[in-house]
């Protein structure tokens, strides 16, 4: 329940929850599962569940601070390995994973977890919204992507798509976060306009940005490869979980980049990537720069470090054998036509890194008892150019 303080003065002020949404309760994407204000359930700590409007900013905190939640609190899954919904899966196959393994003479097991990430763009989210003399609405934001908000506004407000404009305003950043998010504002400011026959201005502070708003994905990708003496991959198991929060947002689509680049730059004739991503009460995720990539590739680097590490080969050199050429085939079947420049990147990072004597140097330092925390690192990315998710 949502209950007024009977002492405050109401006047001033436009209140309005789920009850009052003239359309459909839901912010509008590939998957209509988020509503624009939650009604019998909470899903996560963020969720909106009222909204209110007053003519200056201490009205409407005082209000705020007038409206109280009965709620009962349930059970919250915060652990995304405790999950048991999944919002999407893809499987990618290749080869006979068995066979592989059976000769391999070296397999190498490995668990790695990459936590959420915050855009931390310029400016926060923000929205104006102001209603139309024909009714409609006319919004101006912060955005990346006006049609997502087009679209929604029209769903919500129950309004034909012509009663609605939306205008990017200059955007100094978003990175993804300004994706499907300024949806939320979007509805959020143009309730509240509408019922308040006036425009009304949404902007979150910096902390409100941050606790509400979604981020990249967090992950736990886990690998077991079976690997030749000479450093050859013969198999490649690959489980890849996401944390896709509260609702499904764009979920789908960047579990399917993360899945996609799940190897590595390596050719491997044996794979299976399993990837899901699920439900927990956290706050959802989204696009972030990469959007899934730099999860699994972060696994991947860091899986193949250590097989060269147990192979006592140079990191360097391993990925010298390993990398894509010209006629390669992936995971995913794709026959490798076009500018394969992978070794040649590779060789050009060593030579200016001096990645060889760099590393000789930090094991002589060791070797000698210096503790100082020194080193290079070596990463070798690859990023598909197409859109993923179909």
């Amino acid at each position: 329940g949502i209950d007024r303080d009977p002492a405050f003065d109401w006047s001033q002020v436009v209140v309005m929850t789920a009850a009052d949404i003239p359309g459909e309760n839901v912010v509008h994407l590939d998957h209509d599962d988020q509503p624009a204000l939650a009604s019998d359930e909470i899903r996560h700590h963020s969720e909106a569940v009222a909204l209110v409007a007053a003519p200056d900013p201490a009205t409407a905190r005082a209000a705020r601070a007038a409206i109280s939640l009965r709620t009962e609190p349930l059970p919250a899954i915060l652990d995304l390995l405790a999950a048991e919904t999944a919002f999407a899966r893809y499987e990618i196959a290749k080869g006979d994973l068995e066979a592989g393994f059976a000769e391999a003479d070296l397999v190498v097991e490995g668990t790695y977890r990459v936590g959420p990430q915050e855009h931390i763009y310029i400016e926060p989210q923000a929205m104006i919204a102001a209603p139309t003399a024909d009714g409609g609405i006319s919004v101006t934001g912060s955005l990346q992507c006006p049609y997502y908000i087009h679209a929604a506004l029209a769903r919500a407000l129950a309004l034909p798509v012509e009663k609605v404009r939306v205008i990017q305003a200059e955007t100094g950043g978003g990175f993804g976060g300004k994706e499907e998010y300024p949806s939320m504002l979007a509805i959020h400011a143009s309730l509240l306009a509408r019922a308040a026959g006036r425009p009304v201005r949404m902007t979150y502070d910096r902390h409100e940005d941050i606790a509400a708003t979604t981020k990249r994905h967090s992950a736990v990708v886990r690998h077991r490869t079976g690997v030749a003496a000479d450093g050859r991959l013969v198999a490649q198991d690959i489980d890849v979980i996401m944390d896709a929060g509260a609702y499904v947002t764009l979920s789908p689509v960047v579990l399917s980049r993360g899945a996609l680049h799940a190897t590595g730059p390596y050719r491997c004739p044996n794979v299976r990537v399993r990837a899901r991503a699920v439900m927990t009460n956290t706050v959802p995720a989204g696009a972030v720069r990469g959007f899934g990539a730099p999860q699994t590739e972060f696994a991947a680097e860091v899986h193949l470090s250590r097989i060269a590490e147990a192979l006592g080969i140079s990191p360097a050199e391993l990925r010298r054998r390993l990398a894509y050429r010209a006629g390669d085939i992936t995971a995913t079947g794709q026959v490798l036509k076009h500018s394969v420049a992978a070794v040649d990147v590779l060789e050009r990072a060593e030579e200016a890194s001096q990645f060889a004597e760099e590393r000789a140097r930090t094991a002589r330092r060791a070797q000698e008892g210096d503790r100082t925390a020194s080193g290079v690192g070596l990463a070798l990315g690859w990023h598909g150019a197409g859109f993923t998710g179909s």
